[in-house]
């Protein structure tokens, strides 16, 4: 464990990331997908109320930088229309399940059961920038996620004790930015699209 007053580092890395990020779509360089982005603005601020009331501490804050930085990525969306990625039925369809997860959170009584299914939920909302990042890397700003991994591996890290409640919804969260940074680098979608035999019709 390190000292949990390194939760305002990785509050700076995640503001840094988040920063990066509206630069790039202001400029028309990245496209959010504003399903995912919406959906992390709302689960970020809801994880940071239920840390609040579970005592989490400091790491709570990180939470909430989780939240805040989503809802101004949205906003900067809405700047110009090359800002936004155009939505597939995929990405509502993720939408749509990722918001009956949030529901049943907020409906069950176990804690165990609630958290998975919020960060089942999480996930879902995830899955649109996923399948983005593997179809037009270029859309996307890698080291924002880079970012993103970073910070909640030190939050972890500022953990006095891991418990399901303090660990499971950054622990996520880094396992997924990862995933991101790598398939936006490597664009390893494109590469293997590029490398697909092309079928020949003939007539």
């Amino acid at each position: 464990m390190i000292d949990p007053r390194f939760v305002y580092l990785a509050m700076l890395l995640s503001l840094v990331g988040v920063a990066g990020y509206i630069r790039d779509t202001l400029r028309g360089s990245t496209a959010p997908n504003r399903v995912t982005w919406g959906l992390w603005a709302l689960e970020g601020v809801l994880a940071f109320a239920v840390e609040v009331t579970q005592h989490v501490g400091l790491a709570a804050g990180m939470t909430l930088m989780l939240g805040l930085g989503p809802v101004l990525v949205v906003l900067a969306s809405f700047r110009g229309h090359h800002g936004v990625w155009r939505l597939s039925t995929f990405d509502i369809v993720c939408g749509i399940l990722s918001l009956a997860g949030i529901a049943f959170w907020a409906l069950v009584h176990e804690p165990t059961v609630a958290l998975i299914s919020f960060v089942v939920a999480d996930q879902v909302a995830a899955l649109p920038t996923v399948r983005k990042s593997w179809l037009a890397p270029q859309t996307e700003t890698w080291w924002a996620f880079a970012m993103g991994s970073l910070n909640t591996g030190i939050t972890l890290l500022t953990l006095h004790q891991f418990t399901t409640v303090g660990a499971l919804f950054p622990g996520v969260i880094m396992v997924t930015d990862a995933i991101l940074v790598l398939l936006i680098v490597t664009r390893v979608g494109p590469r293997l699209r590029a490398n697909r035999p092309q079928t020949v019709a003939v007539s």
